[in-house]
C-alpha cells in the first residue's frame, strides 16, 4: 500500500508539496508514539469548506484589479487548483465586517412595507454568483443575523447588545423569510440560517443578547412555524453559533424540548475563547440526530509587532495556520461535518471594520502594492478541503503523541485521506493503515497530508 505525501513547511517555503510516496508494510515500529486508522469504523460525513462573504470581503474584491479577482476566485473555489469551497456565510444586514450599520427597512417599519435588498447587489450578491460559477455549483450558504433593526432592540441601536422586545418576535422571523425569498430571486439560494451570530456576546458593534430560552422559545413560537408557512421548511435552522465552551447548557435547553427541537437542524459552533473539542461530541451523543457545523473563526490581530517567540495574532505567522489546522482536526474528530472560516477577503490592514476589530484571513489584499497576500492558513485548511471530498466518511483514527493532531476521512470512490500536524520539533511516529504501517518522521511545524488510493 503506498500513499502520495502532501507537504507544507515554513522554513523549506514548501506549500501542498508533493513528496516521496509513502509505503505501508505489514510489520512497524511499536515502541515509539502513533497514529492508528481503522477505515471499517465510520462516522459523521463531511458537508465542506467555506468563508464569509461580508460587506467588507466583498467591498474588497471590488477594489482589486480584475486580473486578482480571477486568481481569488479560482484560489478559493475552483476544486483543482484551489481550496474547492461550496460553503458559505452571509450576514443579515450590516455584522461588524461591514462598512457601518445598515438594514433592509426603514427605521419603524414593523410591517416591512419598505423591505429592500438593494444594498446586497453591489457587492456581496456578485460576489456570490462569481463564487458558485467557479465552484461549478450553487453555494450551500448559511444566512446569520447580528442584530436586528435598532427599533425592535431594547436598546434602541444595533450595537451593544440589547434585546429582541416581545412585541417585534414576529416582524423579526417575517423579516428572516422575506431575506430568503429575496436572496433567491436574485439567484442566491440559502441553504440555511442561524438564530442569532453569538447570542451571548454584547459587543461594540452589531450584537443581541438571547438567552438559552429565548432562542427556544422564539424558534418554537416564532421562526420555525413562520419558515414552515412560507415553505421554506427545508431550510436548516441552527443554534447557538457561537463558543464551544458553553455548548451543551445551550443546545440542551432547545434540543430537550420537543417543540422547539423539531425545527433544529443542528448546532454552530465558533473557536474563540474555548479549544473544549469535547463540547462538541457531548452534544452529539446527547442529540445524535442533529448536526455539529463550524460557523466561524479568524485570528484577532494585535498592535504589537511580530515577536519571535510569539505564536499567533500577528499578521502572517505560521502559529496562525497551526491554529486552524489544530482547530478543524478537533472538530472533525468531535463530529462536526464542515467548516466555514469568517472573511473571504481582507485587506492589509485586517478590515474595513466599522468599530475597527481588525482580523487576518487567509487572503488579504494589498492596497498599496496591488497584490493578494496568501496567509499560511490558506495553505492549512488545504490540506483538508483540497483531499476530503463532500460526501466522505470520517473513520477511526487512534494517536497517542501530544505533539500531533491527525484526523481520517474516506472520500466517496474510497480513497483514504489522514491529515497530520506536527506543531513541534521533528517528530518520529508510526502511522498505521488498516493494518499496514510505516515509520515517520515528521518535519518541525509541519502540516502533512497523506492520500492512499484504493
Amino acid at each position: 500500500m503506498k500513499a502520495t505525501h502532501y507537504r507544507t513547511l515554513e522554513r523549506t517555503g514548501e506549500r501542498w508539496a508533493v513528496k516521496k510516496d509513502v509505503e505501508f508494510k505489514p510489520s512497524y515500529p511499536t515502541k515509539q508514539p502513533m497514529i492508528v486508522v481503522n477505515s471499517t469504523e465510520k462516522f459523521q460525513t463531511h458537508i465542506g469548506f467555506g468563508g464569509a462573504f461580508t460587506e467588507a470581503a466583498a467591498s474588497t474584491f471590488y477594489q482589486m484589479p480584475k486580473q486578482l479577482q480571477d486568481e481569488f476566485i479560482e484560489a478559493y473555489f475552483d476544486k483543482r487548483q484551489g481550496l474547492g469551497y461550496v460553503l458559505g456565510r452571509v450576514a443579515i444586514h450590516s455584522c461588524d465586517f461591514a462598512l457601518g450599520n445598515y438594514t433592509y427597512v426603514d427605521e419603524g417599519d414593523s410591517e416591512l412595507k419598505t423591505f429592500d435588498l438593494s444594498h446586497e447587489e453591489k457587492w456581496v450578491i456578485p460576489m456570490v454568483k462569481l463564487a458558485a460559477e467557479k465552484a461549478g455549483q450553487s453555494i450551500t450558504m448559511l444566512a446569520s443575523p447580528w442584530s436586528p433593526p435598532a427599533f425592535m432592540k431594547s436598546n434602541g441601536e444595533m450595537n451593544y447588545g440589547g434585546k429582541l422586545l416581545a412585541e417585534y418576535q414576529q416582524s423579526w422571523a417575517n423579516y428572516y423569510v422575506k431575506f430568503i425569498e429575496q436572496m433567491e430571486l436574485r439567484g442566491v439560494p440559502i441553504w440555511g440560517v442561524s438564530i442569532q451570530n453569538e447570542p451571548e456576546a454584547d459587543q461594540i458593534w452589531d450584537s443581541c443578547h438571547y438567552t438559552a430560552e429565548d432562542e427556544r422559545d422564539f424558534i418554537k413560537n416564532h421562526l420555525g412555524p413562520t419558515l414552515h408557512k412560507a415553505g421554506y421548511q427545508d431550510k436548516a435552522v441552527l443554534i447557538w453559533d457561537h463558543n464551544r465552551d458553553v455548548m451543551v447548557e445551550r443546545a440542551s435547553t432547545v434540543l430537550a424540548d420537543p417543540e422547539a427541537a423539531k425545527y433544529v437542524w443542528g448546532v454552530g459552533n465558533h473557536w474563540y475563547v474555548s479549544e473544549d473539542f469535547e463540547q462538541l461530541a457531548m452534544v452529539h451523543h446527547l442529540y445524535p440526530s442533529k448536526h455539529i457545523i463550524f460557523t466561524e473563526g479568524c485570528v484577532e490581530l494585535t498592535e504589537t509587532s511580530v515577536d519571535a517567540d510569539e505564536k499567533s495574532g500577528y499578521l502572517g505567522a505560521w502559529g496562525n495556520g497551526e491554529r486552524y489546522g489544530r482547530n478543524i482536526i478537533g472538530d472533525f474528530n468531535h463530529y462536526s461535518e464542515g467548516w466555514i472560516d469568517w472573511n473571504l477577503l481582507l485587506n492589509e490592514q485586517g478590515g474595513p471594520n466599522h468599530v475597527a476589530n481588525y482580523c487576518e484571513a487567509p487572503l488579504m489584499y494589498n492596497r498599496q502594492t496591488k497584490e493578494l497576500i496568501y496567509n499560511n492558513s490558506y495553505y492549512y485548511i488545504g490540506h483538508f478541503s483540497r483531499y476530503i471530498e463532500v460526501g466522505a466518511k470520517r473513520v477511526m483514527s487512534m494517536n497517542n503523541s501530544e505533539q500531533v493532531h491527525a484526523v481520517s476521512f474516506e472520500n466517496p470512490n474510497g480513497d483514504l485521506v489522514v491529515v497530520v500536524q506536527n506543531e513541534g520539533a521533528i517528530h518520529k511516529i508510526t502511522l498505521v493503515i488498516d493494518g499496514q504501517g510505516v515509520d515517520l518522521s515528521l518535519a518541525n511545524n509541519s502540516m502533512n497530508t497523506f492520500v492512499v488510493k484504493r
